[in-house]
């Protein structure tokens, strides 16, 4: 990710372009490290989102309302207080730093005209919005940072707001031919390193790109480099430099298998020809509110289910050892049937004993060799048979109770790794609800009733999507969806597919008029049965399909699971970006 200062310089022009002159009508805190403004500039009106958040902290315009707390924080009191009705003056980016700088202009209590900044520190875990004069003194920040929490600023009331610096840097736009060659070719690094560590708003993902333009390993030691390699890399920096402040911004996001990756305001040459997939976005604002709104809702949604994700994985971890034990068990009862046969030789050969024997070699009636037999010399001969028949019976009923335990262990094991996989694709929170009843009536979590004991409702639907022959699609996202598509929505002579051999989604076909479908169908649903499977990850997957009629439920059998006994086979690519959702199905 790179919310650089590239980024934020860019950032800074739009947010100036729309902004300068605006008036704030409304300020709300949303979330606890979250800011959203409401500014009316001229006939428009504008949201402009801030986050301090330490995990994903962002800057945008959106068009995106959030509800607020009844009762608002103190800091967004304080800041209505100064800034309800200010004018916006200026909005910029210092040097080329992680740090947006909005300049208000408003009315004190004395009628007096006062200038108030907001500054914004966009700096991954040390992010944070501070409020000051304009004498650079803070009045109040989202977060307060004491001298013990950092040694090298306070951001506390009344103290000196200043830009701390950690590390010995210049503004891109200050490069000249003397710094280049006397500082930053003289480190003893790799050349990439050397470049976001001599420059402000660098990251390593602009060093790369300069590098891949200047033809420059990346990785190579900055004293590798030829007396050539070293002028065309300066000629190329100033050149990429010059460009960031001239040309307008060109935001893209990268995506790898479908999820983003990379986002940034000047074309990525270093990633053509990778495979990977660009998508030019409109605005700075517009990318980073889709690249932060897929990236947060994954965080979110992982956040929201790590409670049912631990109690899969621990369940799955005692499946497994459990499996373990009785597979060790399974072959310790293997010399059951050596154990009977030592007995019924005994039996026929018991009178060729002699007293106080320790061993007798006998012929084996079943195969015609020579076989001995260990004995306890304590014992008669009919004594050692029957111990090796009581061995034998006590190993017979192990290896009984281990195959029908093992058989349920397997089956709890398929079961939980089909939780994992609904838990994997969850996309919000009410995916997860079903999730939490299954794992409830399954015995995993213990079941909390309210009120009169009713489930919780339920509003999460299948996933939908229409292929390119215009078939209905329709992919289950946990268990109970699976059989409901299978069992209840699915018609006959609909079909079904599902990965092979792993956890994951049943994918069914609408085909209501039992007509013959274009091989095209069969090669998108499959694409989708790989995708939503624990095959998402590799090139191909093998993928099952039959007509829905085909698919039985066992008597008992837990949720998701069917059973077939002829199908077809196709192998699917788990990519499904060509295929169109059909979202808020209701």
């Amino acid at each position: 990710m790179a919310f650089d200062g590239i980024c934020i310089y860019h950032l800074a022009k739009e947010l100036s372009e729309a902004l300068t002159n605006g008036r704030v009508s409304k300020i709300a805190q949303p979330e606890k490290d979250e800011l959203l403004f409401t500014i009316k500039n001229y006939k428009e009106t504008y949201r402009l989102a801030i986050s301090a958040s330490a995990s994903l902290p962002f800057a945008y315009l959106t068009d995106q309302n959030k509800m607020s707390p009844l009762t608002a924080p103190n800091f967004c009191m304080l800041l209505r207080k100064h800034l309800s009705g200010a004018r916006i003056v200026s909005v910029h980016a210092p040097e080329f730093e992680r740090i947006l700088v909005i300049t208000f202009e408003h009315l004190d209590e004395m009628g007096d005209l006062r200038k108030k900044r907001l500054v914004v520190e966009l700096m991954g875990k040390h992010s944070n919005i501070i409020f000051t004069d304009d004498q650079d003194m803070i009045i109040d920040a989202i977060k307060h940072i004491p001298a013990y929490v950092s040694s090298v600023r306070e951001v506390l009331p009344g103290r000196p707001y200043f830009i701390a610096k950690t590390m010995e840097k210049i503004a891109p736009d200050a490069l000249n031919e003397s710094y280049f060659t006397e500082k930053m070719m003289v480190k003893q690094m790799e050349t990439a390193k050397a470049i976001y560590t001599s420059l402000n708003g660098f990251s390593p993902l602009a060093a790369n790109e300069v590098c891949h333009l200047a033809s420059v390993d990346p990785s190579d030691p900055v004293q590798a480099l030829s007396e050539a390699e070293r002028t065309h890399l300066y000629h190329t920096l100033v050149r990429f430099v010059e460009e960031i402040q001239t040309e307008p911004a060109k935001p893209q996001i990268v995506y790898e298998n479908e999820k983003p990756v990379e986002f940034a305001t000047f074309p990525l040459t270093v990633y053509e020809g990778t495979g990977d997939t660009f998508a030019k976005m409109p605005s700075v604002s517009a990318m980073l509110e889709h690249y932060y709104a897929a990236r947060n809702q994954v965080s979110r949604i992982r956040q929201k289910s790590v409670d049912l994700r631990k109690v899969t994985t621990n369940a799955i971890e005692r499946a497994a050892k459990k499996k373990d034990l009785l597979v060790r068990q399974l072959k310790d009862t293997e010399k059951r049937d050596q154990y009977r046969i030592y007995g019924e030789l005994l039996t026929t050969y018991g009178y060729t004993v002699e007293e106080g024997a320790k061993k007798v070699t006998v012929t084996n009636y079943y195969d015609g060799k020579e076989l001995t037999i260990p004995l306890d010399p304590q014992m008669s001969a009919m004594q050692n048979a029957k111990k090796y028949f009581d061995r034998y019976a006590k190993l017979k009923r192990t290896h009984e109770a281990s195959v029908e335990q093992l058989k349920e262990c397997e089956e709890e094991l398929a079961h939980l790794d089909s939780v994992a996989a609904s838990l994997e694709i969850a996309l919000a929170e009410e995916d997860l609800v079903q999730v939490k009843q299954e794992l409830t009536e399954a015995g995993y979590i213990k079941k909390h009733t309210t009120g009169k004991g009713k489930r919780e409702r339920v509003s999460s639907k299948p996933f939908h999507y229409i292929s390119s022959d215009g078939y209905d699609i329709y992919v289950g996202k946990n268990n109970y969806q699976n059989d409901e598509l299978t069992f209840q929505k699915a018609a006959p002579n609909d079909w079904w597919f599902h990965a092979k051999g792993m956890a994951g989604s049943h994918v069914l076909v609408k085909n209501p008029e039992g007509t013959e479908m274009p091989d095209r169908v069969f090669e998108e649903a499959g694409a989708l049965a790989a995708y939503y499977s624990k095959g998402r990850q590799a090139p191909k997957v093998e993928i099952d399909y039959i007509q829905k009629k085909h698919v039985k439920k066992p008597n008992g059998a837990k949720p998701g699971f069917v059973v077939y006994y002829t199908n077809y086979s196709l192998i699917a690519e788990p990519k499904i970006d060509l295929l169109k959702e059909v979202k808020g199905e209701k």
